[in-house]
């Protein structure tokens, strides 16, 4: 197939790496000069946490025209960039383009639905971690299970060539009929542990250390069953509980999640998507939701500190002018607005 893999951070780089090995025609699409730069001077080096590594000779461009028209684009910037860098792609997207969002949080498939039409989006989620070490420098830490999976559920042709490709790849993808509990099930291990990582500055592979965090965890992830299961969703608690701590315990040391990740480089978190998401459906259900309004308070608090953050005034001149956006505010070392 050819393939562009829309940002090259650690889960794009990892994941587009994998399926370029298989013999794919892979472009890796980001803005990042440094990442560009190294990738395309000595590869993308991609090591396992055995500390094993590899180079691997993969195209990466800023130019998304540059690639032309692909058969597979895999979504895996920010949230807060997603409209903008799908629209920066719309050149790539043929009549028979699928677009496969593989990012993190509640809402991006929506929002990509609404640039390129629904019947041309698949969502799934991701299963693995992946950790910058430095740009076009990856540590692949953990390989879980990808599900994937049509918006109405059903089994297309298309679902099944690339869950194919995604296998053939040495990706554990399984075709589900049910993405939206597979993307909420993603959710409930997001909140439970990226904002109590990224909060106390500890990585994964620690969370567990210590019962306090593990209580905190817990009753994040009780909020969002909660409010999953008012909605229908079949979430259940031990499952969820028992799936996440599995899968910390099997984490490559100082293994750093996306958001501790954001925090360390003071960048935006995705906070709103995960904690704020949560919050938000729990307010329409009359679910209390204190945990995680807790944690979206805390890396508020944390974003404020960064020297991107507008100022006081600037908020409350935001607040009065509708047409200054958020959005459109530089983000230091993070893909700007207008590329992903």
């Amino acid at each position: 197939m050819k393939i562009a893999i829309l940002g090259a951070g650690a889960m794009g780089s990892a994941i587009g790496a994998l399926v370029h090995k298989a013999g794919n025609q892979v472009t890796l699409i980001d803005v990042s000069r440094p990442t560009i730069e190294a990738v395309r001077k000595r590869g993308l080096i991609i090591q396992d946490k055995a500390g094993g590594q590899e180079t691997v000779r993969v195209n990466i461009t800023d130019q998304p025209t540059s690639v032309g028209v692909v058969d597979l684009l895999v979504v895996f910037v920010k949230c807060y960039h997603t409209e903008a860098a799908v629209k920066g792609a719309l050149p790539i997207i043929g009549p028979n383009t699928t677009v496969l969002s593989l990012q993190n949080g509640w809402g991006n498939g929506p929002r990509i639905a609404s640039i390129v039409g629904k019947e041309r989006v698949v969502l799934g989620v991701c299963y693995h971690s992946a950790t910058v070490l430095a740009p076009g420098h990856v540590l692949h830490a953990g390989q879980g299970k990808t599900f994937m999976g049509e918006l109405d559920g059903s089994d297309s042709p298309r679902l099944r060539h690339i869950v194919k490709t995604f296998n053939t790849a040495g990706i554990a993808v399984e075709p589900s009929g049910q993405v939206l509990k597979e993307i909420w099930s993603k959710l409930a291990l997001n909140v439970a542990t990226l904002p109590t990582s990224s909060t106390v500055r500890v990585t994964a592979d620690h969370l567990l250390d210590t019962p306090e965090m593990q209580e905190v965890m817990k009753e994040l992830l009780k909020e969002v069953v909660a409010v999953a299961n008012a909605q229908n969703i079949p979430l259940e608690f031990n499952e969820r509980w028992d799936a996440i701590t599995g899968l910390l315990r099997k984490l490559a040391p100082n293994t750093k999640g996306s958001m501790l990740q954001d925090v360390e480089n003071h960048r935006q978190t995705e906070i709103d998507v995960m904690c704020g998401a949560i919050n938000e459906a729990g307010a329409q259900l009359n679910i209390p939701t204190p945990y995680n309004r807790a944690m979206i308070g805390l890396l508020k608090g944390l974003e404020a500190t960064f020297p991107w953050m507008p100022s006081p005034q600037l908020e409350a001149n935001e607040r009065q002018t509708p047409h200054v956006r958020r959005d459109s505010l530089p983000i230091q070392g993070a893909p700007q607005s207008s590329a992903p």
